[in-house]
């Protein structure tokens, strides 16, 4: 059964690039909504037991898929395959906002090899 998250539970919780709120946490899926702060970028990683979908909401996003750089704008999206580099960054002046799902096999924020990260946690 689906079951939404209520108020209490989609509390914001904050890194050095933004915030993500946990809409929905679920065995076979995870869906957060996720804001960047102007100029800000999550570290460079991969996930070995789950894969990603970006589909962005506002403001404009810089994707890196291994070695590859995408703009995105609001309205576009893009997969991120287990075991892929990739990183976001917001290169606008507004906030960054994308739905992020998750699916695979486990969700835990433990999941990630960061190969880079300009907050020290590689």
């Amino acid at each position: 059964m689906y079951r939404i998250m209520n108020e209490k539970e989609r509390e914001e919780d904050h890194r050095p690039w933004g915030y993500y709120i946990v809409y929905a946490d679920e065995p076979d899926h995870k869906v957060k909504r996720i804001v960047v702060n102007p100029g800000a970028r999550l570290s460079f990683q991969r996930h070995f037991r789950r894969s990603e979908h970006w589909f962005i909401l506002s403001g404009e996003a810089m994707v890196t898929l291994n070695e590859k750089d995408h703009r995105l704008q609001a309205g576009q999206s893009v997969e991120i395959p287990v075991s892929t580099w990739h990183r976001i960054q917001n290169p606008g002046t507004g906030p960054l906002e994308f739905i992020e799902i998750q699916t695979g096999t486990y969700f835990g924020e433990d999941d990630i090899e960061r190969g880079q990260d300009d907050y020290g946690r590689s």
